[in-house]
């Protein structure tokens, strides 16, 4: 058990002052009373009591311990352990790992030296995690792009749903547009937006951010492995944003906590001291700071997402976790989405199919409703065209019903329904022949083929046919459908009938003789 210089100055105190015994002490503290003896011994060199120390049988063995330890600093106390036991130590384990506790070397505390920045060098950046934000049926992270000039310590903050390459490209451009210049350096912990490999010294940069990096003239530079002191004022920027920003702030959407980040940037964050000069407010600061900024390029880099879709058979892009749509005549394609934090574009090529609002819900449909539009009356076509190939594949002579019908401007899309519900009712012969009859009585109209079948059925004297639903799936209903041969069930029937007849015939001889017998002993008697 370690214990801190302030306690072993209470417990002196208390033994040597207010004489308390050592049982006392330990109650009193909360520290084992071996521990008090310790602390005890050693500021005096010898035991509570008075008498000289006496050996520990770990003495024998510091020496190979020290050097041991010398030379494997972070050697386990288990290892260890079996090494003396090994040269014959008389100890248990749990004895053992007590006294090398004392005994291990006490590791040196790093010294850092404080970074000092001239004004317009540097500027550090990192992500920090504020909880999430529910949109729709969505729970989506929220995170804070931060970047803080390093002299001024001007903050700039904004928040996403995510820390993407392409989020992480607008906070950059979103921080310049704000400082209106930016540093001549930025520092980068190992994000994979910034770094993608790195091994000892050698860095293998995001490809975008070299671009990025060059377009605006600036160097990007990662911070060692385990140096994070290296960027800690953004690190100490995001605890000051935790705690007097985000802390018990109230907002309705992504928007407005965004609107209030803003204007905590202008107001709050601005006026508090600069830590590099405390005569001076950070607003101060940073207006001494700012013409030493590199000046914006003319151009700004474009941030929009890109990626490659493959629509499927609907005509839907999927694009975050939601589907857009577009023209149907674009099925079957691999498209190109691009994406703002407003809208969203679908290109064939360089040509825009079609143009939606951003949607960060899940699993919406985002629709154009010309586009909608356009497939219904697509599909109503292709309906009406399927009903009648079908039509005519059954009954050729519909074609020249059809055709009168069309030289008359009637509707061809009822004429079509009709006629095929009547060949579901009556059957293609029938069909066939009341069509006939109509166009050699120069009446091609449906009518007339219905008042035909009709008639033909009450001449047979059978009942009105009953209509029987089929599946709208065409290849159940069209289905060809071979009738069975009923010859056997004729002739099943005629072989049923004839053996009724023998049995018949059997059992009439039978009573016949029964009777004769019958009355033979009538007779007799």
């Amino acid at each position: 058990m370690t214990i801190s210089k302030e306690k072993e100055a209470e417990i002196l105190r208390y033994y040597h002052v207010e004489k308390w015994p050592v049982g006392t002490i330990s109650k009193q503290l909360g520290v084992h009373h071996d521990a008090i003896h310790r602390v005890l011994s050693h500021a005096t060199g010898t035991t509570h009591s008075g008498r000289t120390l006496r050996d520990s049988i770990i003495d024998p063995y510091l020496p190979f311990i020290r050097e041991t330890l010398e030379k494997y600093p972070n050697l386990c106390a288990s290892r260890l352990y079996g090494m003396v036991k090994e040269r014959d130590y008389p100890g248990g384990p749990d004895h053992f790992r007590h006294l090398i506790a004392e005994h291990r070397p006490r590791k040196i505390p790093e010294a850092f030296l404080r970074l000092k920045t001239l004004p317009g060098d540097q500027g550090q950046i990192d992500w920090g995690h504020f909880s999430h934000i529910t949109i729709g049926q969505a729970k989506r992270p929220l995170m804070a792009f931060v970047m803080i000039l390093s002299w001024s310590r001007q903050i700039f903050l904004r928040f996403y749903l995510n820390q993407q390459t392409a989020n992480f490209l607008r906070g950059h451009v979103a921080a310049f547009e704000y400082f209106q210049g930016l540093p001549k350096v930025l520092l980068y912990d190992n994000l994979k937006s910034a770094t993608l490999e790195r091994q000892g010294d050698s860095i293998r940069f995001n490809p975008q951010l070299l671009e990025f990096a060059a377009h605006y003239r600036y160097e990007p530079r990662p911070v060692a492995v385990y140096r994070g002191n290296e960027k800690g004022r953004v690190e100490r920027a995001i605890r000051y944003i935790r705690d007097n920003f985000f802390a018990a702030r109230e907002f309705t959407d992504l928007d407005d906590l965004n609107a209030q980040a803003l204007q905590w940037c202008h107001g709050q964050s601005a006026d508090r001291l600069c830590p590099e000069d405390k005569t001076m407010t950070v607003r101060e600061a940073f207006e001494k700071e700012h013409p030493k900024l590199l000046s914006l390029p003319d151009n700004h880099w474009p941030t929009d997402e890109r990626i490659e879709v493959k629509i499927g058979k609907t005509p839907y892009a999927r694009f975050d976790l939601n589907d857009y749509s577009l023209p149907h005549t674009h099925t079957r394609k691999t498209l190109t989405v691009t994406a703002s934090l407003e809208q969203v574009r679908i290109l064939d090529g360089q040509e825009e199919l079609a143009v939606h609002p951003r949607c960060f819900d899940k699993g919406q449909q985002i629709e154009n409703q010309a586009h909608i539009n356009a497939l219904i009356d697509r599909k109503r076509k292709a309906r009406k065209y399927r009903g009648q190939d079908r039509l005519i594949k059954a009954v050729p002579q519909c074609r020249d019903l059809l055709d009168g019908a069309a030289l008359r401007g009637d509707n061809l899309g009822s004429i079509t329904s009709t006629l095929l519900r009547l060949l579901d009712r009556y059957g293609v012969s029938e069909l066939t022949i009341a069509i006939d009859e109509a166009l050699k009585n120069e009446v091609p109209h449906p009518n007339a083929v219905r008042q035909t079948l009709q008639k033909r059925r009450e001449e047979r004297l059978k009942p009105p046919s009953v209509p029987v639903p089929l599946p709208d799936d065409e290849k159940v209903r069209d289905i060809d459908v071979k009738p069975h041969a009923l010859d056997d069930y004729d002739q099943l029937g005629q072989q049923q009938k004839h053996s009724m007849m023998n049995d018949t015939q059997d059992n009439t001889k039978d009573d016949i003789a029964l009777d004769f017998e019958q009355s033979r002993g009538d007779k007799k008697g």
